[in-house]
């Protein structure tokens, strides 16, 4: 039975060691209750670190620790110390946690921490190996793992892998300056299926995509030479259920049952019944804005003092990555500050900064969700924002406002919270101060919006959506793969070629014989591509032509030693072996003194560009280009020519890099069916790359092979992955 493989950088238990014994429970956080249902319901497997370095665990425990991590379905890698300090230390949270976020200050390229990211990348591709079977699905978590999913995809090619970045994914002008920008984006997409929180995540990575590797982007797929990786957008949400029903029963607690915290919360509820209280709840992190958050509060108190008194900030900072220099940093810039604002404003009677530097069981952040009027949640930049949705979620009788950072992935949900610029101390003092004297009845009309939608779109559903989207995916990828063109199937075909009494190929050139390259004037056909075609023109009973979208000139002058006819400009001319060129069809060439100057605007806007003239044609070409600006143009110019060329009788085709404006009349269709006309040809084969070839393949008898070259929508009955597919599979035809 197949099974869902989920992997993490650390596994969703807890290991216990007393008196030598080592039992294992299952952590309690959001991603392990999303993946429940994924993880332990479907039999699934979940890999990752345990927590515990080589050096920390003593040798007569490994097996019993094996056996404790086995029993929660789970497999451990193993890491070392120096492996924490490169890999997760180093890399994860001293180069790609800052990038990723927007402190490049913070950034550090240092290249053992990379080669550590590579090393422990691989042991976790190792487990991964070892517990794959056939029919499985993999499921890659966050920022640590980014080179996984290639190495899984080098080994098993077949098999299904979803990636999801639970941080933001920067702007391609940040992204750009990380020297391992290549390694990563070809890491992550050996993935079938990238989830991002937001589409702003989304667009930055197939900006990065297009404009560094250069793959073809079209919505939210990419096009690689062998497959198609699809992206999409997944907004992360929580256990809703949980924490109402925890809220619920918190409400419901008796003196005795209360904790410290709660009977302290209710004290000063009950002292000063009028104060109100203002939630701060942040791992301590750059990220989190919680200096400016501090600051924001003093200018709220300096603007407004009749406040003075009458509220408090709550703030609960949880220690996190200690040993970071800029971390360090921080937690000695929130100590001074508190320190300061408490003893500018404090009285007698009242402390305006109750600050927590600790971790909090869940209860306690119940306690603090259920008693404070409003939340202050400002981070700088945050993937997502738990903390947002858990606080709404907790306010039962949807009282409660909260104050939402815009730069939170989560204020995209959350349009009815107080939305800040995290930056404006002036804005966010003024929020806080329209939150303290919001009517109760607006808290509720907003509250109760955001809670029916955090309702519905939880955790789990979450997490169904992605895997539920991924599995679309792997039943489209099992249907596109009875197309491709095997082994199996190959014999069959040449089968076919054996016994025919009359064969004729249709060979495309640039993407199918040859490699695009950036300059077309340099794409002349190679010793290796004349000689293939020679010897397969040679073959008996056998006709070959080249049918290219390239001017007439050109494509005579690479093949004018080659016995084969030659088609250019798609179908529109055509030179039969030792003839001459002559249209295919009645032509004109009225249209282009109009048609030019418009083509030369885009050369001049677009920097990159260039027009070819050819004899019946004109052709932009935009490989050049700015990937984006050129996909852009190409769209825009499209559209226009198509405006102007009624009057024509004038076709737009938009082919790889390149739009082409020629007579409508004349496509390859037409001149490959027009050149077997009246002639009995039982083996007809044609191969292309591009959807000018759709023409060739729709028109010809069905009974052709038709091969399309890449993965991509066709009429083609079979497909090759890549171009340099396409030699080996003509070889095959090629008998000495």
């Amino acid at each position: 039975m197949s099974k869902t493989i989920i992997v993490s950088n650390r596994l969703p238990l807890q290991l216990n060691i007393e008196n030598g014994k080592v039992t294992s429970s299952p952590s309690v956080g959001g991603l392990a209750t999303g993946l429940k249902s994924v993880h332990r319901d479907s039999n699934g497997v979940w890999i990752g670190w345990t927590g515990l370095t080589v050096e920390e665990t003593e040798p007569q425990l490994e097996k019993d620790i094996e056996t404790a991590v086995s029993e929660q379905q789970c497999a451990a890698v193993q890491l070392s110390q120096s492996d924490l300090e490169g890999f997760y230390y180093g890399f994860s949270n001293r180069t790609i946690w800052p990038m990723f976020h927007y402190f490049m200050e913070y950034a550090e390229f240092d290249n053992n921490f990379w080669e550590s990211y590579k090393s422990v990348n691989q042991k976790f591709a190792d487990v991964v190996l070892e517990n794959l079977e056939d029919g499985d699905t993999v499921w890659v978590h966050d920022y640590q793992l980014m080179l996984l999913p290639q190495l899984i995809k080098e080994k098993r090619p077949e098999v299904s892998i979803g990636f999801f970045l639970h941080i933001p994914f920067p702007s391609y002008e940040v992204f750009r300056t990380i020297p391992w920008r290549e390694e990563i984006l070809n890491g992550l997409l050996g993935a079938d299926l990238l989830g991002f929180h937001t589409y702003d995540y989304e667009r930055h990575f197939l900006s990065s995509v297009s404009r560094i590797l250069g793959h073809a982007v079209s919505f939210n797929s990419i096009t690689m030479a062998d497959r198609v990786v699809t992206v999409d957008s997944f907004p992360m949400g929580i256990d809703y259920e949980k924490f109402s029903a925890f809220a619920k029963a918190n409400k419901e607690q008796t003196d005795k049952s209360q904790s410290e915290l709660q009977r302290r919360l209710y004290h000063h509820q009950q002292e000063t019944p009028d104060a109100k209280m203002i939630l701060s709840i942040d791992r301590l992190d750059y990220t989190k804005g919680i200096a400016n958050r501090i600051r924001a509060f003093e200018r709220f108190l300096e603007t407004y003092p009749d406040y003075v008194e009458k509220v408090r900030l709550v703030m609960l900072a949880v220690p996190s990555r200690s040993n970071v220099p800029q971390y360090q940093l921080l937690k000695r810039e929130i100590d001074e500050l508190v320190g300061r604002i408490n003893g500018k404003f404090a009285t007698v009677s009242w402390t305006p900064i109750w600050y927590f530097y600790r971790s909090m069981p869940f209860t306690n952040l119940i306690d603090l969700y259920t008693s404070c009027d409003v939340a202050l949640i400002t981070p700088i930049r945050d993937g997502m924002n738990l903390v947002a949705k858990e606080y709404v979620a907790t306010r039962t009788d949807r009282t409660g406002v909260l104050i939402l950072s815009e730069m939170a992935g989560a204020a995209k949900e959350m349009n009815e919270a107080l939305l800040i610029n995290p930056n404006n101390m002036d804005l966010i003092a003024r929020t806080i101060k329209k939150a303290l004297e919001m009517p109760v009845e607006e808290q509720q009309k907003r509250n109760k919006y955001m809670q029916n939608r955090l309702r519905r779109y939880n955790v789990e559903k979450w997490a169904a959506d992605f895997m539920g989207k991924l599995q679309a995916l792997k039943v489209n990828e099992e249907f596109i793969r009875t197309k491709k063109l095997t082994d199996k199937r190959l014999p069959q075909i040449l089968e076919q070629y054996n016994n025919a009494q009359q064969r004729i190929f249709f060979l495309d050139y640039d993407g199918t014989l040859r490699g695009f390259v950036n300059d077309p004037s340099e794409a002349n056909p190679d010793e290796k591509i004349l000689n293939m075609v020679r010897r397969l023109q040679e073959q008996p009973k056998t006709d070959v032509v080249i049918i290219s979208g390239r001017d007439s000139e050109t494509l005579g002058e690479w093949f004018k030693d080659l016995p084969v006819t030659l088609i250019a400009e798609h179908g529109v001319l055509k030179k039969q072996v030792d003839g001459d060129w002559h249209p295919t069809e009645a032509m004109n060439t009225d249209w282009v003194p109009s048609i030019q100057p418009v083509l030369q605007t885009y050369v001049d806007r677009t920097p990159g560009t260039f027009i070819e003239e050819k004899k019946y044609s004109l052709a932009w070409h935009y490989r050049k280009a700015d990937p984006e600006l050129g996909a852009m143009r190409a769209n825009e110019l499209s559209n226009v020519i198509k405006e102007l060329s009624s009057n024509h009788g004038l076709s737009v085709l938009s082919g790889n890099k390149v739009i082409e404006i020629k007579s409508s009349n004349v496509h390859k269709g037409k001149a490959a069916t027009n050149h077997i006309l009246n002639k009995n040809y039982e083996f007809i084969f044609s191969i292309g790359d591009d959807w000018t070839d759709e023409f060739m393949f729709h028109d010809l008898p069905s009974s052709a092979i038709t091969v399309k070259v890449g993965r991509v929508n066709t009429e083609a009955r079979f497909y090759v992955e890549k171009q340099e597919d396409v030699a080996g599979l003509l070889q095959a035809f090629i008998q000495e």
